[in-house]
């Protein structure tokens, strides 16, 4: 073969790789990723966030949740809380109803298509009857222990409500619950759940593909951007060692550690681009 039919083959091969890799980036999802602050918990012991931190030191904590848009999808990464009983409990500024909280960013609670409960503390997990077509997603054994065993002895369910775990049943026997299985599992395109750190049964995390890499939402696997930056646990986990060990991960998956957004950190609302007072976009 002549060196003008070398090339020719040449081209004729770089163009259909060409062609490939260009298809393959089209058709890959990219999400816009915003956190919503629908509340706030005022002069929060630091001492209950961060390990070790001054039991003098307080701070407002910021309550979140996430919305991940794109690819014919309204995902929610959580979906915060709104019964009664929690106002009675907590002290509460500034509360908007986290179905209402997305009205700025011109989404209405049955335009919701997913929501992906991290784990099923209250502040998490209370308001998923609020997005009547979403799909809810959880890690399997998180929904297996809260919905058995963990209530045949004391002391195994703090910060999880009776009500919140009827409420998840129900919904499941609707058939609109998901149970993710396990670690790493992408159960929508561009979205994985990695198993976190002990901080209840088995908590998940969450990464989303946006324009600027991955972006993972840690949610309570890291209170604060100090647990990362600082290489502490956090203060509320069953396991200090799985905690930092998920930390790391989380470095390893993120396009950028700046893409690595805590649970409950006033300073997300510093650090992104506002969309409007309260909403903030992480991409």
């Amino acid at each position: 073969m002549n060196h003008s039919k070398l090339t020719a083959v040449f081209l004729a091969a770089l163009a259909i790789w060409a062609t490939v890799v260009f298809a393959q980036s089209e058709s890959k999802p990219v999400y816009e990723v915003y956190a919503i602050r629908y509340a706030t918990l005022p002069d929060f012991p630091v001492s209950g966030l961060l390990k070790g931190a001054d039991a003098s030191r307080k701070m407002d904590l910021a309550m979140m949740i996430w919305l991940v848009k794109g690819n014919g999808r309204n995902i929610l990464v959580d979906s915060g809380f709104y019964h009664d009983q929690f106002f009675k409990d907590w002290k509460v500024k500034d509360f908007v109803r986290p179905s209402e909280a997305l009205a700025p960013l011109g989404v209405k609670p049955e335009e919701i298509t997913d929501v992906i409960v991290t784990h099923m503390h209250w502040d998490h997990v209370d308001g998923i009857d609020l997005f009547p077509k979403a799909k809810i997603w959880i890690q399997k054994d998180e929904y297996t222990y809260y919905t058995g065993e963990a209530w045949q002895q004391r002391r195994t369910h703090g910060g999880i409500d009776p009500d919140d775990v009827l409420t998840i049943v129900k919904l499941n026997t609707q058939g609109r619950v998901m149970l993710v299985n396990g670690d790493a599992q992408e159960i929508i395109p561009g979205v994985i759940c990695y198993t976190g750190g002990k901080h209840t049964w088995q908590s998940q995390y969450v990464s989303v593909d946006s324009k600027d890499g991955k972006i993972v939402l840690a949610s309570d696997n890291m209170y604060l951007f100090e647990n990362l930056e600082k290489h502490l646990p956090i203060a509320a986990t069953l396991d200090a060692e799985s905690n930092l060990r998920a930390q790391d991960r989380m470095k390893q998956i993120a396009a950028s550690p700046r893409l690595i957004v805590p649970g409950h950190d006033p300073a997300v609302f510093e650090r992104f681009p506002h969309v409007s007072a309260n909403i903030v976009r992480i991409d």
